[in-house]
């Protein structure tokens, strides 16, 4: 028997400080100004003359911006972490689907990056909300939202679990000093749901996911040390990725969302509205050409927080929701990938998902 599983309520936390283009172009106007010979520039540029592939020629129209389509990001302020964004989230997730700690079943948690070096946050989050069972940690780098969502559905279908809380983090702004023009395409952010049990007909009713191994070589994290002498990760990323990406993503985003849907017994003109990970400003118009699908059904806010790895894709969701782009019985379509992880996608019934406040 099928037991209908799925959201039951979602939040996104945002770190305070708001980082916009002008910030950089009054503190480093000659980086502005050198910006093509940089590190983002490099890496989102041609690989030939003229564009090789779809991504390519979607990205064409932002090679005259410095940032690449980025209007804005936020990142931590002073006293936050990954820890406090969650802790954030996971508390509005909690209270909007109508929980104490102690109903929660099972807390698992992918951060990006965690707080310490060695451990995940899922203990110490845990500790934070007063939680007495299980805590996970999961990584699926940017995939980890829908691989979570398919993981904690699927413990809950089981009976193993009743309710499952899900935290995901992003804190990027490490991963690059604000003098980096990689530092333009990042953001931070958190983003946490709860996953119960749900109205009949509702909830998760295909998957679909795959492994992205062609990427293993193409980045890779370094741990330095600042001028402070503490520890810092530097992410270093391989040229001619965008080739890859052009050369690889079609196929698999046809794989896993035409893969989801037949899982779920109906066909990508069935769906009323999909959520991707935005990873770049083009990518939203990427999707659309690759599924053929019409814009109005989807949603990109990549320009208005940057790159915030998996939390972009809960970013998208809770926007579309609150927005009211997604309603209740509506099937909607969640897809996202991850460097040297997996590529996901997963249908569902959208429920009566309690929202958390809207970020300001």
């Amino acid at each position: 028997m099928h037991i209908p599983v799925g959201i039951r309520s979602l939040a996104v936390s945002l770190p305070s400080v708001v980082r916009t283009n002008k910030y950089y172009q009054d503190k480093y106007p000659e980086l502005v100004t050198e910006a093509e010979t940089k590190a983002l520039c490099r890496l989102m540029s041609l690989t030939e003359s003229t564009p090789s592939n779809d991504f390519e020629l979607e990205m064409m129209p932002y090679l005259n911006d410095p940032f690449r389509g980025t209007v804005q990001r936020r990142v931590l302020g002073k006293g936050e972490t990954a820890l406090t964004l969650e802790y954030r989230a996971a508390k509005e997730a909690i209270d909007g689907a109508k929980l104490s700690a102690n109903d929660v079943d099972l807390i698992i948690v992918s951060s990006f990056l965690p707080d310490q070096l060695g451990f995940g946050n899922a203990a110490f989050l845990a500790r934070e909300l007063g939680l007495k069972c299980g805590a996970w940690n999961l990584d699926a780098s940017c995939c980890s939202a829908p691989v979570a969502l398919q993981t904690a559905s699927a413990l809950v279908q089981a009976g193993t679990y009743k309710n499952v809380l899900v935290v995901v983090s992003c804190t990027y702004s490490r991963l690059a000093d604000e003098n980096d023009t990689l530092s333009w395409f990042f953001g931070d952010g958190a983003g946490a749901f709860v996953v119960s049990p749900l109205s009949i007909n509702q909830g998760i009713l295909g998957t679909k996911a795959i492994n992205t191994s062609v990427f293993c070589d193409q980045l890779r994290l370094k741990v330095t040390e600042n001028e402070q002498g503490n520890q810092q990760f530097r992410i270093q990323v391989a040229q001619g990725m965008t080739k890859i990406v052009g050369a690889t993503f079609p196929e698999m985003i046809r794989t896993c969302c035409e893969g989801a849907a037949a899982a779920a017994g109906v066909t990508l003109d069935d769906i009323d509205f999909f959520v991707f990970y935005t990873a770049s400003a083009w990518f939203m118009d990427f999707y659309i050409r690759v599924l053929n699908i019409d814009p109005e059904r989807t949603i990109n806010y990549y320009p208005q927080y940057a790159n915030v790895g998996a939390v972009l894709t809960l970013i998208n969701l809770y926007h579309a929701a609150q927005l009211g782009k997604i309603r209740e019985n509506d099937l909607v379509l969640m897809y996202s990938y991850g460097a040297a992880s997996s590529a996901a996608a997963t249908v569902m019934r959208w429920g009566d998902v309690a929202l958390g406040t809207l970020p300001q």
